[in-house]
C-alpha cells in the first residue's frame, strides 16, 4: 500500500516539474526580450548623439574653415580699407581749406605788391607838400595853387588806399612793435617810457591788417 501510494506522488511531483519547466523558459525569454528592447532603448539616444556629433564632424571640414578664414580676412580688409577712406577724406578736406585759405589770401593781398609801388607815389607826394614853405604861401597865389594840388593829389591817393584796405601806420608815441616799426636809431627822452616812438621818418602802411611796410621809427632809452 505503501508503493502504491509514493508511485502516484513521484508522477504529481514529476507534472509539476514539467509544468514549472516551460513557464520558466518562457519567464526567461521574455525577460530575454525585454532586456534586449531596454538595452536597445538605452542605446538609441547615445547612437544619436554620436550620429550628430559625426554629422558636426563631417559639416565642420575644409569648407566652413575656409569661409571662416575667408570671412576673418574680409572683415580685416574693410577695416584697413574704412581707416584709408577716413584719412583720405580728412586730407581732402584739409586741402579744401587751405585752397579755400590761399584764394581768399589772393582775392585780397593780390594788389600787395602794386600797393608797394604806389606807396613810393604817396611818400613823394607828402615830402612835396612837406617842402613847400607855408609863410610863402599867402604872398604867391601859383606857389598856393601848387600847394593845394599836391595836397588834394595825396588825399585822393589815400582815399583809394583806404578803399581797397590798405592803411597808414603813424606809431607816434605808441609802444614799439618789432611786427610793425623798425627801430633806426635811439633818442633820449625822459617825457616818455623807455622804447616808445618818439619820432617817426617814414609812415608805415598795413594792408587789411598785414603789415606790408614798417614805419621807420626812432624810439626812446632810459
Amino acid at each position: 500500500m505503501a508503493a502504491k501510494a509514493a508511485l502516484p506522488l513521484q508522477m504529481v511531483g514529476r507534472r509539476l516539474v514539467q509544468l514549472r519547466s516551460p513557464v520558466t523558459a518562457q519567464n526567461m525569454s521574455a525577460l530575454r526580450l525585454s532586456h534586449q528592447r531596454l538595452h536597445s532603448t538605452e542605446k538609441q539616444p547615445e547612437e544619436a548623439a554620436a550620429g550628430s556629433a559625426d554629422q558636426k564632424t563631417a559639416a565642420t571640414p575644409p569648407e566652413v574653415e575656409k569661409l571662416t578664414k575667408d570671412l576673418a580676412a574680409a572683415k580685416e580688409q574693410n577695416a584697413e580699407l574704412l581707416d584709408k577712406y577716413k584719412r583720405s577724406l580728412a586730407d581732402s578736406e584739409n586741402m579744401r581749406n587751405r585752397l579755400n585759405k590761399q584764394i581768399s589770401d589772393a582775392k585780397i593781398f593780390g594788389i600787395q605788391s602794386f600797393c608797394k609801388d604806389l606807396l613810393e607815389v604817396a611818400d613823394t607826394l607828402g615830402h612835396a607838400t612837406q617842402a613847400v614853405p607855408k609863410d610863402k604861401l599867402n604872398g604867391n597865389a601859383d606857389l598856393k595853387n601848387l600847394y593845394e594840388g599836391l595836397t588834394m593829389t595825396r588825399a585822393a591817393l589815400l582815399q583809394v588806399f583806404k578803399r581797397h584796405g590798405l592803411e597808414p601806420l603813424d606809431p607816434i608815441n605808441q609802444k614799439f612793435d618789432p611786427n610793425q616799426h623798425e627801430a633806426l636809431f635811439q633818442k633820449e627822452d625822459k617825457t616818455v617810457e623807455a622804447n616808445t616812438v618818439v619820432e617817426v621818418t617814414k609812415l608805415g602802411y598795413k594792408l587789411h591788417e598785414r603789415c606790408i611796410r614798417p614805419a621807420l621809427v626812432g624810439v626812446s632809452k632810459c
